[in-house]
């Protein structure tokens, strides 16, 4: 099944732009980019949308702040019939280091309010997410802060890289082949090994 829907998740306003719970975000943005998209702002669908018509999908970065982003998914989706197994969500994950991603169709919610939000609206926890490692700050009480903050600059180097991984993916995602999207987002390559006598 194709998919048609491509959901960043992430908080609007300029203050939470570099944030690590953006990373949804920075993802949906470098493809638009990819794709010659811009984002125009839709109050019908309580976001920023863009239409890639000539590869059949809409990218959609709600402007509900996280805790709401069902809403605007829903809103959507409902109007242009797309289920919830043709929408991938890209959202930021602490159980992945940074540098890592992973894609996977459904799933736990692993405590996300953006990903407990779309469940409750969509009715189902089956639909694709593309997670993108932001790592843990080691304790559970330090979440919330941590995600409100931007990464050290040597962990945003790997997040984009991440993301970059995911991007690299994207023709296999629009055929539908997730296998292999699956392969080369989720398979970090390897460090680069060091020549002797360098």
């Amino acid at each position: 099944m194709a998919l048609k829907l491509v959901v960043g998740l992430g908080n609007p306003g300029v203050e939470y732009a570099e944030t690590r719970h953006n990373a949804g975000f920075w993802f949906c943005e470098r493809l638009a980019d990819e794709l010659k998209v811009s984002f125009g702002r839709e109050s019908r669908y309580h976001g920023w949308v863009a239409n890639a018509r000539e590869a059949g999908v809409w990218l959609l970065m709600p402007a509900t702040f996280m805790n709401e982003s069902g809403r605007a998914v829903l809103a959507l989706a409902h109007f242009y019939r797309i289920l919830p197994s043709e929408i991938l969500v890209v959202h930021d994950e602490l159980d992945l280091l940074p540098g890592r991603a992973q894609l996977r169709l459904g799933g736990g919610l692993g405590g996300h309010n953006g990903l407990k939000s779309l469940a409750a609206h969509l009715g189902t926890q089956d639909f694709w997410r593309l997670r993108i490692g932001i790592g843990h700050p080691g304790d559970r009480n330090e979440v919330v802060n941590y995600v409100l903050k931007p990464p050290r600059k040597e962990d945003r180097v790997e997040i984009d890289t991440a993301i970059d991984r995911a991007l690299l993916a994207w023709p296999q995602l629009a055929k539908a082949d997730f296998s292999a999207a699956t392969q080369k987002i989720n398979t970090k390559p390897a460090a680069p090994k060091k020549e002797a006598g360098s």
